[in-house]
């Protein structure tokens, strides 16, 4: 008897962690980039949805580090390594970071998408986490689902159908 896969969802600046049998999805990646982290001898992934590139931007209060990428993807890789993954293994798969409108201004504070992936792979260089495949950029969204028994990250891009990266 096979056992169905248990799908963990995480919401947009979540993040959470996963083993198999189960995989990990997210969807409504928009200009927001899905930061999936996996040690595959370990066979443990996270995912981390992040929305906006830096956290210094946050206003006061309690900080969501799953929200910005220079703050997210550093604690995913450290809630990992507790679950048991080995630091020097981690790798790295991302999607995501779309310019969802067109704006005539040409301000960079509008390009959230592009900078949210700059940030995220500026984290990745910072932790010294390879990043293995992207699919980013472009301007529609996107649902990621991630295996960590097999390491294919799904990608589900709106009117473009399904790649496996």
């Amino acid at each position: 008897m096979i056992e169905p896969v248990k799908i963990i969802k995480v919401g947009i600046a979540d993040m959470n962690i996963v083993r198999p049998p189960c995989t990990i999805r997210t969807a409504g990646l928009g200009s927001c980039v899905g930061v999936v982290l996996f040690d595959a001898r370990s066979e443990i992934a996270g995912m981390v949805h992040v929305m906006l590139p830096e956290s210094a931007i946050a206003k006061q209060g309690q900080l969501n580090v799953a929200k910005y990428a220079d703050t997210g993807v550093s604690a995913l890789a450290t809630r990992l390594v507790k679950e048991g993954a080995h630091s020097s293994r981690l790798k790295a798969k991302i999607a995501g970071g779309a310019q969802m409108f067109q704006f005539s201004s040409g301000s960079d504070m509008m390009r959230i998408g592009p900078r949210n992936t700059e940030a995220v792979k500026t984290a990745l260089e910072h932790l010294g986490i390879e990043l293995l495949a992207e699919d980013c950029g472009g301007n529609s969204g996107r649902t990621i689902e991630f295996d960590p028994k097999t390491l294919v990250l799904s990608v589900r891009t709106v009117n473009q159908g399904v790649k496996q990266l």
